[in-house]
């Protein structure tokens, strides 16, 4: 038995058998005690490549997403015994001292601002604590934008797609809940209990975050990297009102106006109807109305620009990532749809516009290619057009 514990592959294929039993509806206790019988500990990592085995098998992510909740309660113990990482979230203002913040903060938000006032249905202040908890979008926007690109950049890839799609389905559920709980026909008991789930969501994913997402972190990301994250997190925000100091030093994250500069010859960027200083360049494209996020033909990120009013967020970490690793789970497969019918030549652009926190915005994606007609890339083209509607009659330059 010790030899078989001991070894990795034969560790990891036992895992797998573990959440394919579970998958076929074995039961909780059968897997439970079937699993305390095999391990006396196991680590996140050792998790997480079970779940990217069972993922490129074919076990599509919502059904691995539909078995987190319950895998996670399996493994809860021989994770907490096994770990015992460098407490990086003790270091005042780390990145994971900031999520570890946030997340008490998100507790006391459900156990002192909703869950009091469950008893005496006390419908204003259960809203105004819904009100508060809606900012734990910031918290997943830094976990899905700063921490899953690096997780990816060292293959491990089941984690952030199956968090990534519960922390939308958590977003779904406040949404729904807050619009319920404001209906006046609706009956608030029966609101409150389903408030009560997507609570408990929020909970499970707090202790996933800091037990199973938290350990990877510290095994795989260098002290340069966690300072690039400590640096691009203001980008997003955050949920703590004061954020403590860390000196994570002078970031110099200026590697590609290096590569131009160098491809240049001389320091400047040479193009076929004219030249930039890279500086120049640069300075351009952010001032841009508009945003632009430019994909290559390996579907890699390979540019965006930093303009100081953005659509959406958008931090340094995503170049190099798959373009299907920036979107949720659920609309992969659009965006692989639109990038295999540039790819064919069967469509040269698509245009989306949604309503998204008080802005009209215009997403619009363009296939490029070349003078050939060779597909080179996408170009994705966002723009908050409300002004732009509201624009009547003629103003000449002259005027």
């Amino acid at each position: 038995m010790s030899e078989f514990i001991n070894n990795s592959e034969m560790r990891k294929q036992a895992l797998k058998d573990i959440l394919r039993q579970i998958h076929e509806g074995k039961s909780f206790e059968e897997v439970k005690s079937g699993f305390a019988a095999a391990f006396h500990g196991v680590g996140a990592n050792e998790i997480s490549k079970a779940e990217a085995a069972l993922i490129e098998e074919g076990l599509p992510v919502a059904e691995i997403q539909n078995l987190c909740d319950v895998h996670a309660a399996v493994f809860k113990g021989s994770i907490e015994q096994i770990h015992a990482p460098v407490d990086l979230s003790s270091i005042p203002g780390h990145p994971l001292n900031v999520l570890v913040l946030e997340n008490r903060r998100i507790q006391n938000v459900i156990d002192e601002m909703i869950r009091p006032h469950f008893d005496t249905m006390d419908k204003k202040a259960i809203l105004a604590g819904l009100e508060e908890l809606s900012r734990i979008d910031r918290h997943y926007l830094k976990k899905e934008n700063l921490l899953f690109p690096y997780m990816e950049q060292y293959g491990i890839t089941a984690p952030p797609k199956v968090m990534w799609g519960v922390d939308d389905k958590i977003k779904k559920m406040l949404k729904d809940a807050k619009l319920e709980i404001l209906n006046d026909d609706s009956d608030l008991r029966s609101a409150v209990v389903r408030l009560e789930e997507v609570l408990i969501e929020i909970e499970e994913m707090i202790y996933k975050e800091e037990n199973i997402m938290v350990p990877i972190l510290v095994e795989n990301l260098t002290d340069k990297q966690w300072q690039l994250i400590a640096h691009q997190s203001g980008e997003i925000g955050y949920l703590i009102d004061e954020v403590p100091q860390f000196d994570y030093g002078e970031v110099h994250d200026d590697s590609s106006l290096k590569e131009l500069q160098d491809q240049s010859g001389v320091g400047k960027i040479i193009l076929p109807s004219g030249s930039f200083e890279p500086d120049e360049l640069v300075a351009m494209l952010d001032t841009l109305p508009f945003d632009i996020t430019f994909v290559d033909k390996n579907d890699e990120v390979k540019y965006f620009s930093e303009g100081k009013d953005r659509a959406f967020p958008r931090t340094r970490t995503i170049i190099g990532r798959k373009v299907s690793n920036c979107h949720p789970p659920q609309s992969v497969h659009v965006v692989e749809s639109i990038v295999a019918d540039f790819k064919s030549g069967k469509k040269d652009h698509e245009d989306f516009w949604i309503r998204f926190q008080g802005k009209y915005v215009l997403i619009r994606y363009f296939a490029v290619r070349n003078h050939n007609g060779e597909y080179l890339g996408v170009i994705e083209v966002t723009q908050d057009i409300q002004d732009i509607q509201a624009i009547t009659g003629e103003k000449r330059l002259m005027d």
